[in-house]
């Protein structure tokens, strides 16, 4: 693999006599470049410490990453890259049995409510809430579900309503109080459970949530240190709380920063950003994908390519 100079440089934790970090993408479409960035943060920070990058497959959307098509292309795409990894591949759709486990444990520990609410009753719920003095931030979840009775719940569960499984965050708190994580750049950070909302940890559809799945499957591998965008920062605040009421080991992590337009939008699939595939077909060679990297990190993570 072609050197790159990152500047979101990782430091070398010669401590650790055993360090490991993994790249998890999300087989839904071709990788791109912000995924081969995450994937050169994780083995770079491994080879620095004589440790070991695992891949694991994120497949448990089977709504959304069901194509084989995928999988086979990003391993050409992997080894096109010269992108190499240890051990057994996971893959988190055969593993819908440890995150049922897991759930079944939240439960009987009171964790976990059954809510009905459709995803178009939370928006008006939250746009309701927008209007209050105090109101909470956006993305979370107003707690319509969470004073429903068990005799209700059970009712309304036995009849065959929708409903999805959603973690009291207060509960939580009230448990584990607010522990604390380590980032490789922003130093020690301080989860407060309750500031994220009651997160979803299964559907009907989707068995388990990233959320579950990620925490369980890190402390299956053995990771130690979990690199990651920017962008998954309040995320990890959630897998530090399920990691401190599961009782599961805590990596440290490194937010990295991430790739953009030049518009400063960030580089996501949905947006049709410059794929492995693409750049393959348009005649790039593995190094000149390598420098347009270092190019981009050195100028503040604008793709231009």
């Amino acid at each position: 693999m072609a050197e790159i100079s990152v500047t979101d440089s990782l430091t070398t934790e010669s401590s650790i006599p055993i360090l490991k970090t993994r790249f998890a993408p999300s087989p839904s479409g071709p990788l791109h470049v912000g995924h081969i960035l995450a994937a050169v943060q994780a083995r770079r920070l491994a080879d620095a410490n004589a440790g070991s990058c695992l891949l694991r497959i994120e497949d448990i959307d089977v709504t959304r990453t069901g194509s084989r098509e995928w999988v086979d292309l990003m391993y050409e795409d992997l080894a096109w890259l010269g992108l190499t990894f240890d051990g057994e591949v996971m893959v988190q759709s055969t593993r819908f049995d440890v995150y049922a486990a897991a759930l079944s444990r939240l439960k009987s520990m009171g964790l976990l409510y059954p809510c009905f609410c459709t995803r178009a009753e939370i928006k008006a719920q939250i746009a309701e809430i927008g209007r209050a003095p105090h109101a909470t931030l956006g993305y979370q979840y107003p707690g319509t579900c969470r004073h429903i009775s068990a005799a209700e719940a059970a009712e309304r569960i036995a009849r065959g309503d929708a409903h999805a499984w959603r973690l009291d965050m207060q509960r939580v708190q009230d448990l584990i109080g607010t522990p604390l994580w380590a980032d490789m750049r922003r130093g020690v950070q301080r989860c407060v459970p309750s500031a994220y909302g009651d997160v979803v940890l299964a559907r009907k559809e989707m068995p388990t949530s990233y959320h579950l799945a990620v925490v369980i499957d890190d402390a299956a591998q053995g990771v130690t240190h979990v690199t990651r965008g920017e962008d998954l920062f309040d995320a990890t605040n959630i897998h530090r709380a399920l990691q401190a009421v599961l009782a599961l080991p805590v990596p440290t992590y490194c937010h990295h920063s991430l790739l953009k337009d030049n518009t400063g939008k960030r580089l996501a699939k949905r947006d049709g950003a410059r794929s492995i595939a693409s750049l393959r077909a348009a005649g790039f060679s593995p190094d000149e994908v390598y420098r347009s990297l270092h190019t981009a990190l050195a100028n503040g993570g604008v793709w231009s390519v």
